[in-house]
């Protein structure tokens, strides 16, 4: 038989999980193009490698953007991809369930679902990213109780409140860890005259950035080329100044989950009062963005067990209870 699966494809990372054995794919969210007889060359990890690298026909290229589909044919590509490689057949044809943005319009919801029937699936159903997420972190979502998530993803940061089953309040931003990344690039570009990858801003990112000052001061030597000379040169960057390339993002984040909780009805607001702000994604790594949520909206956020996987596991959850489940898929699909 086959085996039902789900698939978060986000902009940065995606994940498939299958019914039964757990998360069985996880990798960039990454296709190589040849633009000349538009061959897929390669996907996810060995992609990534060649960005920067290649001939100028070969194009590492990011299906979503910002948490939208750039190109639906590519997209349409790396599913049917992701598909072979869990083990998909002309015969082992699984139900998929894929995870997408609540903000994503009618077209490109039938258009999702469309691009997986095509790649193989014997049926698409959608589920939207702040569900799945709260079902991941264990939420009782069908009770008659408020829940908040915030998800800081590669593209957007999405917020939602959750009660019976459905949204209830909603707020997105397209503002995720690839604009914190470009940040830190144009913040080295004009502060010191260097250019540096998006590869090399992220592990600024991971290595010295925060949300908050940190106690001590940590530095991080960064490699890149001179705008003006184009000769390789080497910087060493603080925590401050990746902090404050990175204030801007940062308050796009408070600001959007401030804007969530003010939509939120007064009686469920009470529920998250009590039961806190549930924090994940890529980008809810970054060092002190839970204190900071906490200090902006005096509610308690906790960080999440897992919270790159929050996402494709609640999804993964749902597979197992499919038929009961349908009214969420079906709120999603329409």
């Amino acid at each position: 038989m086959a085996r039902d699966l789900a698939i978060d494809l986000g902009t940065s990372n995606t994940q498939v999980f299958a019914k039964g054995r757990g998360v069985i794919l996880e990798e960039p969210t990454v296709i190589a193009l040849n633009t000349r007889t538009h061959e897929v060359l390669a996907v996810g990890d060995e992609a990534l490698e060649q960005i920067g690298r290649t001939p100028g026909y070969i194009v590492a290229v990011r299906p979503l953007r910002e948490g939208a589909i750039t190109d639906f044919d590519i997209t349409e590509r790396t599913i049917r991809l992701l598909l072979r490689r869990a083990g998909l057949t002309k015969i082992n044809r699984p139900r998929v369930l894929l995870c997408v943005p609540s903000a994503i319009t009618s077209v490109e919801r039938r258009a999702v679902k469309e691009a997986a029937r095509r790649a193989g699936a014997s049926a698409a159903h959608l589920i939207e990213q702040p569900m799945a997420a709260a079902i991941g972190a264990g939420l009782e979502v069908h009770e008659p109780v408020g829940s908040m998530v915030v998800d800081v993803g590669g593209g957007t940061t999405e917020t939602a409140v959750i009660s019976l089953g459905g949204i209830v309040a909603y707020r997105a931003v397209r503002c995720g860890g690839f604009d914190m990344d470009s940040a830190i690039q144009e913040y080295v570009r004009q502060k010191h005259g260097m250019a540096i990858s998006e590869r090399t801003a992220e592990e600024l990112k991971v290595a010295i950035g925060s949300a908050l000052p940190d106690e001590g001061e940590f530095h991080a030597e960064a490699r890149g080329r001179g705008v003006t000379t184009g000769e390789p040169r080497t910087v060493v960057l603080t925590s401050d100044e990746i902090r404050y390339a990175l204030s801007d993002q940062v308050a796009l984040v408070v600001e959007t989950v401030l804007g969530c909780l003010s939509d939120a009805p007064p009686e469920l607001a009470q529920d998250i009062i009590y039961e806190g702000i549930h924090l994940l994604g890529g980008g809810a790594r970054l060092r002190g963005l839970a204190q900071r949520l906490a200090e902006a909206t005096d509610v308690p956020v906790h960080l999440v067990a897992d919270p790159l996987r929050c996402v494709v596991e609640g999804a993964g959850l749902c597979l197992d209870s499919f038929d009961s489940l349908r009214p969420i898929f079906a709120a999603a699909d329409s």
